[in-house]
């Protein structure tokens, strides 16, 4: 079998697989809270911390500090891979559903807005591609390797939960704060 044929046969594969998971993933997800309470709370401040968490200058300046021993660096950036992890899984729910309640709110509208829904999967896939790379750079940040950039994940989580709050009526958003 050539190489050309092999990568062909593996990339076919491999964006199946991808596609199968994508879509078993939105049929799982559970109930919805959408309430304007909810679409309230959706901001990146929440996830603020985690922008800083992995910031490798902390580490930096600690170990210069006497009696702070590269064994404390490795221990310290295992923590903070795994707090920051937590807060990845909370964000990935949070897109979730605002992609749920998304389709939702297209499929109950009387008007078809084909373009939101392409715009929506591209957030998706764009969403799914970043939270890859994310995850890979974490891995390698807890070897003290690389640095890990959440921004373009945060972006794509702000403008999509942006979208929701488009499709929501003010008066159901008015209604929360009365």
């Amino acid at each position: 079998m050539s190489l050309v044929m092999l990568i062909s046969v593996v990339t076919c594969v491999g964006t199946a697989v991808a596609l199968f998971l994508l879509i078993r993933k939105s049929l799982q997800s559970g109930p919805l809270p959408v309430t304007a309470e909810w679409i309230d709370e959706l901001s990146l401040e929440r996830y603020r911390p985690m922008m800083r968490l992995l910031d490798s200058r902390d580490i930096e300046y600690l170990l210069g500090q006497p009696g702070f021993t590269p064994r404390m660096a490795a221990r310290l950036r295992a923590q903070r891979c795994q707090i920051f992890r937590g807060y990845l899984r909370s964000l990935s729910a949070d897109f979730d559903r605002v992609c749920a309640a998304i389709k939702i709110l297209l499929l109950e509208s009387r008007q078809d807005r084909p373009e939101l829904a392409s715009v929506l999967m591209q957030h998706q896939f764009m969403f799914a591609s970043r939270m890859l790379l994310v995850q890979v750079h974490v891995f390698f940040y807890r070897w003290g390797l690389c640095s890990v950039d959440v921004t373009g994940l945060a972006k794509i989580f702000d403008r999509t939960q942006l979208e929701l709050r488009k499709l929501v009526p003010a008066t159901v958003l008015d209604g929360a704060g009365a």
